[in-house]
Order: C-alpha cells, then sequence, then structure tokens
C-alpha cells in the first residue's frame, strides 16, 4: 500500500534565499517606495545616515497604515495582502520587504483606523544564518482617529560584505530613482487618473553634504522634443522625437492575449543627457521591459542591428511578464507569451527605425561626422611645422604625441616603459612593458580624457598621460565618483583608489613630469 506524503518547507532557508537575492543596497530603496505607493501615500521621505554603530535608514510615509494582517504580511513570506494584477499593487508574493531583514534591527511603527502598532524585530540577519527565525514583538496603542501612515526603521543593513553608507551620493540615488524603481513610473503616459506621490531622499552630511536633501516624484519624463537640427559642429546632438504612448494586443499562437504599454523617443546624445543619467549611455538607453511600469531588463535585440539601440529610450510594460524574486530579471523568457512580445515589440520598431525623421537624424549624424572629419584634415603640414617651430618644449596634442613623449622620456635612469601594442578603438587601448612585465593601460592627452571618453577603470594597470588636466573636474570626480564607484587620488605618489566592490590601485604615469625630471 503507498504512503502519501506532502512536501516539506524549511522556512528559515527560505527566508534566508530570498533575502540573499537583494545584493544591492539601494533595492530597499526600491521596495520601500513599493510600499508606500500600494498603501495610498502621497509622501514618501527616506533618510539615510552614517553611524558609528552601523547604517542607519528610515522610511516615513503618509499611506494608509497597517492592522495586524497587514503587519503579519509585512513580515511573512508567500502570506501577501497585495492582489498584483487585480490593482495598481506592485508584487504580491511578499518577497520584497524581506530585505529588510538584512539588518541588526527592523522596527515598523504604524498607525491605522485609531490604533498604532509597533513592530520590532531584533537582529534578525544574524538568527537566519544561525538557522533560527527571527521573532518580533508587537506593542498596540490606541490613537486619534483620523491618523495614519507608517515609519520604518532599519539598522545595521547589510548587503554583500557590508553596506557602506559612504558610497552613496544624491546623484547615483537620482539616477536609481528614475532607473529601477517607480520613481521612473511611465504610467501617467497612459492613465489619466494618475497618483502623485512626492518622493524625498535625506542623506546625512556625513555622507553627502552638497545638498540638503533631493525630492523628486514618481513619473519619468522625456525632454522636450527638437525635431530640426541645431547649429554647430554637431547639429544632430539635440534633435530629439516623442513616440506617444501605444498599447499593443499581442496575441501568442495558443490563443492566449495580453497587452504591451509603449511609450518612448528618440534623441541625439544632449538629449538624452536631459534625462538623469549616470555613467555610460550604452548600459541605460534602448528598449526596457518593464512591469508595474518600473524598469526591468533591455530587449534591445528588438531593434534592428543597423541602428544603434543608444539613441532609442522605450518602455515596453506588461503585467505578463513574470520576474525573479529580486524584481531584477524576467524569469519566463521561454513562455509563448514572451516569445509574442517580443515579436511585437521588434515589428513595432521596425516602423520606428522606418520613420523619415529618423533616417533625418542619421543623415544629419553622418554628415556632421564627416564634416568634422573633413575639418580635421584641413590642417596642412606647414601650420603643423610652424606650431613645432613657436613651441617652446615637447607638447602633445594627442595620444600618439604622449607615446612619443614617453618613448623619449626613456633616458637619464628613469624605468623605461614601452608601448607593446596599441589600438585606439579598444577601451583598453595600449599594453606597455615595464620591468618584464605587461600592464593593460591607458594613453590619454590628459588623466581627465580617460573619464569624458567614459573608459572603464576595472581592467586598467596604467594611465600613462601628459598631465593630470583640470583638478577641479578630478575633485568632482573624487565626490560624486565614477561608473557608480568611489575614486581617490593620490597626486603625490600618481595613484588613483577605485573602490567599485573590489579596491582596484591604478598608477598614474605623468609623462610631463618625466620629461621636468629629465630637464
Amino acid at each position: 500500500m503507498p504512503t502519501t506524503k506532502t512536501p516539506k518547507v524549511n522556512e528559515v532557508n527560505e527566508f534566508l534565499e530570498i533575502a540573499s537575492d537583494f545584493e544591492d543596497p539601494l533595492e530597499l530603496i526600491r521596495e520601500s517606495l513599493s510600499n508606500s505607493h500600494d498603501a495610498n501615500s502621497t509622501e514618501v521621505e527616506i533618510t539615510v545616515r552614517d553611524r558609528p554603530l552601523g547604517s542607519e535608514i528610515i522610511i516615513e510615509d503618509d499611506g494608509d497604515g497597517m492592522d495586524h494582517g497587514d503587519l503579519e504580511s509585512f513580515f511573512d513570506l508567500g502570506n501577501s495582502t497585495k492582489r498584483g494584477l487585480d490593482d495598481e499593487s506592485i508584487g504580491y508574493k511578499g518577497h520584497g520587504t524581506k530585505i529588510f531583514y538584512k539588518s541588526e534591527e527592523v522596527v515598523v511603527n504604524t498607525t491605522k483606523n485609531g490604533s498604532n502598532l509597533r513592530a520590532r524585530m531584533k537582529k534578525p540577519w544574524e538568527k537566519l544564518n544561525s538557522r533560527t527565525m527571527p521573532e518580533y514583538e508587537v506593542t498596540e496603542t490606541p490613537v486619534r482617529n483620523g491618523n495614519s501612515g507608517t515609519r520604518i526603521k532599519i539598522t545595521g543593513f547589510k548587503s554583500g560584505h557590508g553596506f557602506s553608507p559612504a558610497s552613496l551620493t544624491y546623484n547615483k540615488i537620482e539616477h536609481y530613482l528614475k532607473w529601477k524603481t517607480l520613481a521612473g513610473s511611465t504610467a501617467h503616459f497612459f492613465t489619466d487618473d494618475f497618483r502623485e506621490m512626492d518622493i524625498t531622499i535625506r542623506l546625512g552630511e556625513e555622507i553627502d553634504n552638497s545638498q540638503k536633501k533631493l525630492i523628486t516624484n514618481k513619473k519619468i519624463e522625456f525632454p522636450p522634443e527638437q525635431l530640426e537640427p541645431g547649429d554647430g559642429p554637431f547639429p544632430e546632438e539635440r534633435m530629439c522625437k516623442h513616440y506617444p504612448p501605444r498599447e499593443l494586443l499581442v496575441e501568442t499562437e495558443n490563443g492566449e492575449q495580453t497587452v504591451v504599454e509603449v511609450v518612448g523617443m528618440v534623441g541625439g546624445k544632449e538629449a538624452r543627457n536631459e534625462l538623469p543619467t549616470y555613467g555610460k549611455h550604452s548600459v541605460q538607453f534602448g528598449v526596457w521591459l518593464a512591469k508595474d511600469h518600473i524598469k526591468v531588463e533591455r530587449l534591445n535585440e528588438a531593434i534592428s542591428h543597423d541602428n544603434e539601440f543608444l539613441h532609442f529610450f522605450f518602455v515596453a510594460n506588461c503585467q505578463d511578464i513574470e520576474l525573479s524574486a529580486n524584481r531584477e530579471k524576467v524569469r519566463n523568457k521561454s513562455s509563448p507569451v514572451y516569445q509574442a512580445i517580443t515579436e511585437e515589440l521588434t515589428h513595432y520598431l521596425s516602423k520606428i527605425t522606418a520613420d523619415p525623421w529618423f533616417q533625418k537624424y542619421l543623415d544629419q549624424r553622418r554628415e556632421a561626422r564627416l564634416a568634422r572629419r573633413a575639418q580635421s584634415q584641413r590642417s596642412s603640414v606647414k601650420e603643423r611645422q610652424q606650431q613645432i617651430q613657436e613651441r617652446d618644449q615637447f607638447s602633445p596634442s594627442n595620444s600618439i604625441e604622449v607615446m612619443l613623449g614617453l618613448e623619449r622620456s626613456n633616458c637619464n635612469g628613469r624605468q623605461h616603459i614601452t608601448v607593446e601594442d596599441y589600438d585606439p578603438n579598444a577601451e583598453v587601448n595600449a599594453l606597455v612593458r615595464q620591468n618584464d612585465s605587461l600592464y593593460a593601460s591607458s594613453i590619454h592627452q590628459r588623466l581627465t580624457d580617460h573619464f569624458e571618453a567614459d573608459k572603464p577603470l576595472e581592467s586598467i594597470d596604467k594611465i600613462i598621460c601628459w598631465s593630470y588636466g583640470d583638478l577641479d573636474e578630478l575633485s568632482e570626480l573624487e565626490r560624486n565618483g565614477y561608473h557608480g564607484g568611489g575614486i581617490s587620488i593620490n597626486f603625490d605618489r600618481n595613484l588613483l583608489t577605485y573602490q567599485n566592490g573590489c579596491h582596484h590601485t591604478i598608477d598614474i604615469v605623468s609623462v610631463q613630469d618625466r620629461f621636468s625630471s629629465i630637464n
């Protein structure tokens, strides 16, 4: 006689695995905003401070608050009161709030229907890692009717090897808000009764004292249109066209149907810079798939290979895509509905690339590039000879001449540095030899040129330059960071340190200094 058994779930392991899926500390901000939105908040304020005992994060909103059942759903897993697809709620499995467990303490104060509930959970992350389910205690106090709202305080928040609030800046947070949270929602394009929500972020002065706070809303807006080219050598860079919101009905081969809400723009670099960009355009622009009107993952293959995706910024929202627990990836890519969405978006975008305006934009880019190239070639040999005769010392005007200066400086006891390979089109454009070792290097006229060219730092051993360039510009980089990481420059030792998950030190070779020591 067969025996019937029911599979069991290890609660501790399940909580630990879900919480571990959240690696970026900024995901805590994303989940907090979604919770406040679902509580019908019109205002939410998030404060981050760096304290001696660890980071402190406070989220306050004026939403509906929580009763006992809501509070249980907040701490439980798979017991969410939200229904996701039936209303405006974001998500419905209760995974998001599990990021709060990666901390030393969580304290929730919430008011609803004349009752204030205070819940306190001590050392949740430590207990989960010791295979113990954390507990929380709840205290109830009556309050005057009409009051509502929630305040959550997270102390000692952890991410990976630990969360350092000092890595945050207002610029970095604004970019994250608009590209990864509901603060960059496109829902307002598709409804007349869009619910506004004001978002305020405060960083302690010990983190970023460049401003007192950051205030934004929960929608992303495109820069103004400019259909005609401008003046100057880059007439196409401010050109911009909006493509209005469209609802695409998508049907699979087996008859399933879904709706994709798509809206977007095409524009030059200057127009795209009017959006809250941070770092490389190549990792921000293109075609974004979204759920709950929050951008999740790009689908740039929907644009033909003849057109560079970075000129596009389109958001395609569909409630039938399924997300990973941390909402960072689409997980039903093998489903018929996902394949149908991909095909429909490819067809839709093929019409955009065939738009006469877009072809005019491409023609303007091509003509301007040819004109700039012709202008640069007009510099005659005689003019260059005259420049050489007029200068009183060697002064390079490009990276090739920097390499020439480097070779000339290999004398009078200086350590020899020889360029063994040079590819001006590569991200890491040179390999140099010093003391019989090869080093991945980046060669520029000025150190600041490396950052203006948006080059990486992780794979670089040396940056070879004639001079440092604008020191104020380097100081600004030290304060705001680069590609999401922190930068510090030791001018006395000619060293640059880059911290972005790991500690990386880069030698700065100042060829001008080598020349000065020779003279």
